[in-house]
């Protein structure tokens, strides 16, 4: 690029932005237009950053439609006044909300990167000036001047990952995120690498950025296991308005073959809730059919989710269901990758 990349910092809350009050030992949120001072490094780097604080910070485990939509309004509204985003959430909900933002922007061109951090920003041990520092160099990177991510990513711990491919698997280690069923997209040492092949590229470069804000979120998960009983399972297919459920089975899709469950299932799906099968296990894919035990499923009608994780299901089932598809049309786009998010 001729000119320095512009990046956005949008900081809407979580551990990155804490730092400690001495006096009080208290944990208190940063004022992030101070960033350079905290962060002086940050001045090597080659590019223009401005940050975008939200009014309230909020702590992720208060995320929810509303946020994912204010975050995506900043994105989209200063879409094409700057090169790339850095979006600093907290990680205990970093998969879900990245996720719901990759479905959200359709075309997406530019990239968009989560981060965070286990320990604040002013702490002795900190993982927050790394993450941040190369989350920016991520957002800065260009090659034959386009940005070389184009699509929403989760920078953590020297990785950076497919966002939409990610789980949180560790509460206390610095490696706090994996991406079972996707390698990262590229990764920090003495040099940062990205693996070329494996990112994704806009169809054709000429089409607008398409900003999709109808999330609907009367969803819910219900996770299989053994010794479940009916009046579990009837009361969650019965929730008031209650139009999709994240049905977690186990292993590549398999769940029990009591009448009583498979009747259920088939009353739900007759009652218009899409119902979409989803592995518990942290790697692999559901493949229904496989086994007599999931056979009877994918007679019913029930969504094959294949590889795509409990986080991504529910933001990719959010979307689809604000779309207002058709039954048919629910299943051909969910069991299909729109963001690179299943094989």
């Amino acid at each position: 690029m001729t000119n320095k990349p512009k990046i956005l910092i949008v900081y809407t809350g979580g551990t990155i932005g804490m730092v400690k009050d001495y006096d009080t030992g208290a944990l208190k949120a940063f004022d992030f237009s101070q960033i350079s001072s905290k962060i002086p490094e940050l001045q090597q780097l080659n590019c223009e950053i401005t940050t975008i604080s939200f009014e309230n910070p909020i702590d992720s485990s208060n995320m929810n439609v509303d946020y994912y939509i204010q975050i995506a309004e900043i994105i989209s509204g200063n879409y094409d006044k700057f090169d790339g985003f850095v979006v600093l959430t907290g990680s205990d909900t970093m998969s879900y909300t990245s996720s719901a933002i990759s479905f959200m922007f359709e075309n997406l061109q530019k990239p968009v990167i989560f981060t965070g951090s286990q320990l604040p920003i002013g702490d002795l041990r900190t993982d927050a000036k790394e993450n941040l520092i190369t989350s920016i160099q991520i957002a800065s990177a260009h090659e034959n001047d386009k940005p070389i991510i184009q699509e929403v990513g989760l920078y953590f711990e020297y990785k950076l990952y497919r966002a939409n491919r990610t789980t949180k698997i560790n509460a206390e280690q610095f490696e706090a995120f994996a991406s079972m069923n996707y390698p990262p997209l590229a990764e920090s040492g003495v040099h940062l690498n990205f693996n070329h092949h494996l990112l994704l590229k806009p169809t054709k470069e000429e089409d607008k950025l398409v900003f999709r804000k109808k999330l609907d979120n009367h969803v819910a998960i219900l996770k299989l296991f053994p010794g479940i009983t009916e009046p579990v399972v009837r009361s969650f297919i019965n929730i008031p308005e209650l139009k999709g459920i994240v049905l977690e089975t186990y292993g590549s899709g398999n769940a029990p073959t009591e009448k009583w469950f498979l009747d259920l299932l088939e009353e739900s799906v007759q009652k218009g809730i899409n119902i979409v099968n989803v592995t518990q296990c942290a790697g692999g894919s559901v493949i229904l059919g496989h086994y007599e035990t999931s056979s009877e499923m994918k007679r019913i009608g029930i969504v094959d989710g294949k590889d795509i994780t409990t986080e991504t299901a529910i933001a990719k089932m959010m979307y689809l269901l604000g779309e207002k598809l058709s039954k048919e049309e629910f299943k051909h786009y969910f069991e299909k990758p729109l963001r690179g998010e299943m094989a």
